[in-house]
Order: C-alpha cells, then sequence, then structure tokens
C-alpha cells in the first residue's frame, strides 16, 4: 500500500488551471514525504551498542520504543559497552541500600536513553527486577532526581558488590539505580515521594506515560473525585512497583489490581490493616508496611481501588 502511494503522480488538470496547478504540487509533495518515510523506516537501524542477542549473564536487557527494536522484542547492552559510555561519579550518603556513604559510579537514566535511540514518544523509563519489582521514572522524576544506572560501587564491579543491606543474603547485581541525593519532590496527604532505588535490575524499558499509567486510571463516575485522584497517585507511585493490572505494572506480588479493588469494596477494614501491616495479616508478607499513613491516606487508597470491583454478573 506505501508503495503504490509513492507511485509517480500524473496531473490530470491543465497547467493555465491555478487549482490543478496547487492539487499537482500537493501530491507531488505527498509523494515526496512517503518516499522520505520508506526511506527512513529501511535505514533505520538500532545503535551498535546494541545486540539482538545475549553475550553474557550481565547483558543488561533493552525493551520499548527504541530505534531498530522490533515491538515486543528484545535488545541486549554488554557491560563492558555501558562502562564504555561517559560515567557520573559520585559519592551516596542518603540511600538506604547502602550502610554509609559510598562511592558510585554510572549511567544516567536520560543519557542511555538518548544513546540507545530511544523514541522521543517514549517519555517513561521502566527499570524492572529479576523478583518481578518494576520503578517507573517518568520525565518529571528523571528531571528532578537524575537516577543513576550504577555500574560500580567503590570501584568494584557487580561480581564485587556487598550484598543486600536488609538482611544481607541476596546479590544486589547485576544492576541497581541510584541518585546523586534525593529530595522529595511533593506529598500526597501522609505519603511523601519515595526514591525509586531498585537493584537486581536485569532490564530497562522506554514506554510512554499514556500507555502505563492510562491502564490503572480511576474507573467509572467517582474518577474525578480529590480522594480517588490522591489515591491514584500514591498507589501509582507505591503499589505499582509490585502488583500488576494486566501487562503493566510490577508482578512481584501474585495480588493484581482488581483483587485489590475487590478486597477494598469488600473488606475495607482488611485492606487498610494489610497497607499499614501486612506481617500481622501474613507473617510471610514480604510487603513494607505504611504505619504513617494516617486515615485520609487509607481512605484515599480505598476509595481509588473500589474503582476497579468487579462487578458480579446479573
Amino acid at each position: 500500500m506505501i508503495a503504490s502511494l509513492a507511485q509517480p503522480v500524473a496531473c490530470k488538470f491543465p497547467v493555465a488551471s491555478h487549482g490543478g496547478a496547487l492539487v499537482c504540487a500537493m501530491r507531488l509533495a505527498w509523494s515526496l514525504l512517503v518516499l522520505q518515510m520508506i526511506a527512513l523506516h529501511a535505514f533505520a537501524q538500532a545503535p551498535a551498542i546494541l545486540h539482538n542477542k545475549r553475550t553474557s549473564s550481565s547483558d543488561l536487557e533493552i525493551g520499548g520504543d527504541v530505534t531498530g527494536l522490533a515491538p515486543g522484542s528484545t535488545g541486549y547492552v554488554s557491560l563492558d559497552d555501558l562502562l564504555n559510555m561517559p560515567a557520573a561519579n559520585y559519592t551516596v550518603r542518603d540511600d538506604p541500600n547502602f550502610t554509609g556513604a559510598t562511592k558510585i559510579s554510572g549511567l544516567y537514566l536520560q543519557d542511555i536513553a538518548r544513546k540507545l535511540g530511544a523514541l522521543p514518544s517514549s517519555d517513561l523509563i521502566v527499570a524492572i527486577c529479576d523478583d518481578g519489582y518494576r520503578a517507573h521514572y517518568p520525565r518529571s522524576y528523571l528531571l528532578a532526581h537524575r537516577p543513576v544506572l550504577v555500574l560500580k560501587i567503590n570501584g568494584q564491579p557487580p561480581s564485587r558488590w556487598p550484598k543486600d543491606a536488609h538482611d544481607h543474603s541476596y546479590d544486589m547485581g547485576p544492576y541497581m539505580i541510584s541518585h546523586p541525593r534525593f529530595t522529595p519532590a511533593y506529598k500526597i496527604l501522609s505519603q511523601e515521594e519515595e526514591a525509586q532505588i531498585p537493584w537486581g535490575v536485569v532490564r530497562l524499558e522506554f514506554r510512554r506515560e499514556k500507555t502505563v499509567f492510562g491502564a490503572i486510571l480511576p474507573n467509572g463516575s467517582p474518577a474525578r473525585d480529590s480522594e480517588v485522584q490522591d489515591g491514584f497517585r500514591i498507589a501509582q507511585q507505591n503499589c505499582f512497583r509490585c502488583h500488576n493490572f494486566g501487562p503493566q505494572g510490577g508482578t512481584k506480588s501474585v495480588r493484581t489490581w482488581k483483587f485489590l479493588g475487590q478486597l477494598a469494596a469488600t473488606s475495607p477494614e482488611t485492606f487498610a490493616a494489610y497497607i499499614r501491616n501486612p506481617s500481622v495479616q501474613n507473617p510471610s508478607a514480604q510487603m513494607p508496611g505504611n504505619p504513617g499513613y494516617d486515615d485520609a491516606t487509607v481512605q484515599a487508597l480505598i476509595s481509588y481501588f473500589r474503582t476497579f470491583r468487579e462487578q458480579a454478573k446479573p
């Protein structure tokens, strides 16, 4: 179909006809534009550092809207290729993944996006971990906090990184994300913006914020209610890391967005108790508690998740 559109244009109007000449000129311009689009598509290639096969277990997976990368496919970037890019070096003092001041070397996520040819429409970077946890970095977060994909800790490669700071039993590689420093940019009720600092990162995806966050927009007539909107913004930056709605969101938890919606609607007391202190409800729960959430914050989450309640069939 595109090829047919690019065929030479035969003008059926007399040359003396100004209207006919204008139509011919427009058709010729359109044909030239289509030819340019075909040429650009034909020569659009993935960056040289992006490979279509894994060469090492330390390769970083790349997906999403990237030049030369087919939709739904995966590319790979080696640690050596990443180390050859200009690095950001700093000492971090406020990252709870470390026990004290730590020297970090890595790449700003914005620089990785440019180097890998992320499309301009991809205004969201998603970091996916080996346990299904996902951190979401919209453009506003990237500008405010300048997150860094960590390549070295105290001069050491991932194979020699310290264990996790919680119980010192997990490797934090192959990649992790940190910040030169982090200062919360906003607060919603009692939920202050939190640093997105995952470890065990195995994949970066360059996506459209409208597509990813659009999946969890509140449903129905209550959607514009201010309480529901507060709940949406809190869930977007917190719950979405581990709980999924279809293909969007984290998969670390087995409880989906619809499950949370049903629980909030049918048993709000249980929902509230789990949000504040999940280990009381389930001793094996991995979810961290939110004891600082006040009643207004919990109610906002309940009101938001209720919009995802599955209606009973007649």
